[in-house]
């Protein structure tokens, strides 16, 4: 399947998918849409939690990934992140992704995010353990296992599969007691699928050009 690498709105890179007409981030800002979805309304919620579990469906570009280890680094948080991919970028897609110069850093780290061998958990650095799992995400079956889950999967009306209750009970079981899922959508079948499986479900704030996003939290 062909991917392309293009410009968001906010200056940074996402992958487009012409066979589809999907792009792996939002096309109004890729870094804008992803610490409005998966830091704000997720992360946050774990400031005086000293060691957190987050399991990511769609690891795609890894920028939810390198911006997660960001503001670990600042919070002085312990991170075990758990990253699944179906279809992992080639490195030649990967080497055409801006992040690290939109973000201000040094390169290294998104690299070294990168340079993690598939299927092998492996510390970027002391408080940072990343686990890549090239896996379909029916084939998930942690249990009690993340405090928080980035679901990040391609939209629900290019694969309608992936937004299923068969899903989302694949990922209430993951979650340990009070972990919470986040996801950039809004659909009503979507939030009918999370209540169904036993998620509390709040509409939040989308991030721009998105008038809403979800958020469900595992009560028990």
């Amino acid at each position: 399947m062909e991917r392309k690498i293009i410009i968001t709105a906010d200056g940074s890179s996402s992958v487009y998918i012409p066979q589809w007409e999907e792009h792996y981030h939002s096309k109004h800002g890729a870094i804008q849409e992803a610490y409005h979805v998966f830091i704000k309304y997720g992360l946050d919620l774990f400031d005086n939690t000293s060691k957190i579990n987050i399991l990511e469906i769609g690891f795609g570009t890894g920028l939810n990934c390198l911006i997660t280890f960001l503001e670990a680094k600042k919070r002085n948080l312990k991170i075990n992140y758990d990253g699944v991919e179906a279809y992992p970028l080639k490195a030649e897609e990967i080497l055409q992704l801006n992040y690290a110069q939109q973000l201000n850093i040094k390169s290294k780290t998104f690299e070294k995010i990168h340079a993690v061998t598939w299927n092998e958990k492996e510390n970027i650095d002391s408080d940072f353990l990343l686990n890549k799992r090239k896996q379909f995400f029916n084939d998930i079956d942690d249990k009690n296992a993340f405090n928080l889950i980035y679901f990040d999967a391609f939209g629900a009306r290019v694969q309608p599969e992936l937004w299923t209750e068969i899903i989302f009970k694949k990922m209430y079981d993951s979650l340990k007691s009070n972990g919470v899922l986040v996801t950039y959508s809004a659909k009503g079948s979507v939030r009918r699928a999370m209540q169904a499986v036993g998620f509390l479900v709040e509409k939040l704030p989308g991030p721009p050009e998105k008038r809403e996003m979800l958020r469900g939290v595992k009560l028990i």
